[in-house]
């Protein structure tokens, strides 16, 4: 963690209502607290909680995923471990003999770690692994936030890698695309790749029931998007149609990431995803 990141993390927590408000998270663990709930237990109104939450929200010290009309808030424990670790790091010069019981209060313990899940493992495929799943696996990988983590893959990757028109897309809005690269989703069937939790194919011309069997996948769906390589016009209209794709994508992994998984049992789960493969109006929420 950088310095000007720790400050800030720290500034945040320079306020007492904001300490009380993350222990009292932290006791929740990583099931969370409705705001209403919060606000009973602290005693204060809603709209000084709003202020306090949205500070500790920038901070990255707590996050919020969505359960109907709820807003649900948990610790990021993550984060915490990493700012008592930015402290640890100059104990005593790294000599843990001179610090005493002093090294061993900065270290998270068994207890604290298990309260932080693990990620989510999503797939993304394509046939040609050149632009819609690259979208999803830059997408996801940024509004995931460490909840999840995004790979995509296809049955016949393109040889020459990503559309460059979809990469300029990325970069221009953000998001680092220098691990961005066509691939096999042979890559993912071995015994050494990582166990995945969802598999989302994004073209109509993919089946699903030929796809191979990804070890450990809890859930699949099928969200079919237009292919950007069929894309016609000029310059402007293309990108046009592909700024549509991108917020189609991004508002269907929005609602994804908001979803309550803690409570989802696999149907329920594989309902909710294949409701999403519907056609999303501009501002669609969860």
């Amino acid at each position: 963690m950088e310095s000007a990141a720790a400050a800030f993390a720290f500034a945040a927590l320079g306020q007492e209502t904001r300490l009380d408000l993350l222990r009292i998270l932290l006791a929740a663990g990583p099931s969370g607290l409705a705001a209403g709930d919060v606000a009973s237990r602290l005693g204060v109104p809603p709209s000084t909680l709003s202020f306090h939450l949205r500070a500790l929200d920038q901070a990255g010290l707590i996050a919020a995923t969505r359960q109907g009309r709820s807003l649900i808030y948990a610790a990021q424990v993550d984060r915490l471990r990493a700012l008592l670790a930015f402290l640890a790091d100059a104990c005593c010069d790294g000599d843990p003999s001179r610090c005493g019981d002093l090294h061993r209060l900065f270290q998270p313990s068994r207890e604290f770690a298990r309260m932080t899940p693990a990620p989510f493992n999503v797939l993304f495929l394509c046939t040609r692994n050149s632009a819609r799943s690259i979208m999803g696996e830059a997408i996801l990988n940024d509004i995931g936030r460490g909840r999840f983590r995004a790979f995509s893959a296809g049955s016949d990757p393109m040889p020459t890698g990503p559309l460059p028109e979809v990469l300029g897309q990325l970069r221009g809005l953000g998001h680092d695309v220098s691990a961005l690269q066509s691939k096999s989703w042979d890559v993912f069937t071995g015994p050494d790749a990582p166990r995945m939790d969802f598999v989302i194919a994004l073209c109509d011309t993919l089946n699903l029931q030929a796809c191979p069997d990804f070890e450990g996948t809890h859930v699949t769906a099928a969200w079919p998007l237009p292919d950007p390589a069929k894309f016609t016009g000029g310059a402007t209209e293309r990108a046009s149609l592909l700024n549509e794709l991108y917020a189609a994508l991004h508002r269907r992994l929005s609602i994804f990431t908001s979803l309550p998984f803690g409570t989802l049992d696999r149907m329920a789960l594989k309902a909710r995803l294949d409701e999403l493969a519907q056609p999303l109006a501009a501002g669609a929420r969860a």
